[in-house]
């Protein structure tokens, strides 16, 4: 069943950079969901997102951010939070008891550091020159990653039995990671965990660069 928006039936702007695992986070949702929505793809090279126009929208210049039929929002977890409160079924993704949104809740909070700290920035350095360390981001990741698949040993999802906001923050960025130098040979779990995300109906990818590990 399609989703029609509360308001009307215009399609939801997805204010983007089309090779951001944070933007692919909210595409990810979208499509899962069913909720009709359009890409803005902002030229970043050239200051699109310091334009006054994006700052209204998104003030500290960052993608991606929505405009939902003039609800505007940014911040990717705020923008997912927000997707399957108004679209989806949200004990099914949030939680559907105190520990489970807990635990989800969690994995938005690596989402937003840990991840963000080492595949995150680990791809940064490989596909946007980002002046970060690169060793050091490496390092991060593969100190995650060992965790991450030690965690899914005996588990399909990361935080409840069935896909949450945890699995959908989690996908991009560790899904992408050998772009950033990270191989994800040493990781069977999550490479299995990955599989049953893509296999999901209505999944979507990412934009893919070329690989390093």
């Amino acid at each position: 069943m399609m989703h029609a928006n509360a308001l009307n039936d215009a399609p939801v702007k997805l204010y983007r950079n089309p090779k951001s695992g944070h933007c692919h986070r909210v595409e990810l949702m979208l499509a899962l969901l069913e909720v009709p929505y359009e890409n803005v793809d902002l030229d970043m090279a050239n200051g699109a997102h310091r334009e006054p126009g994006y700052l209204a929208i998104s003030p500290l210049g960052q993608v991606p951010a929505i405009d939902d039929n003039g609800i505007t929002l940014a911040d990717s977890n705020a923008i997912i939070t927000y997707l399957v409160e108004r679209y989806g079924e949200p004990a099914t993704w949030i939680g559907t008891d105190p520990l489970e949104k807990a635990r989800v809740q969690r994995w938005l909070s690596i989402a937003a550091g840990e991840i963000a700290a080492g595949p995150c920035a680990a791809r940064l350095v490989t596909v946007f020159d980002a002046p970060l360390d690169h060793e050091a981001a490496k390092a991060k990741a593969h100190e995650l990653l060992a965790m991450i698949d030690t965690h899914l040993d005996g588990r399909d999802w990361l935080a409840a039995d069935r896909p949450t906001l945890a699995d959908i923050v989690g996908y991009s960025y560790i899904a992408h990671a050998p772009e950033g130098g990270v191989s994800l040979a040493p990781y069977p779990n999550i490479r299995a965990w990955l599989s049953r995300i893509e296999a999901l109906p209505r999944f979507i990818g990412m934009a893919r660069s070329p690989s390093l590990a």
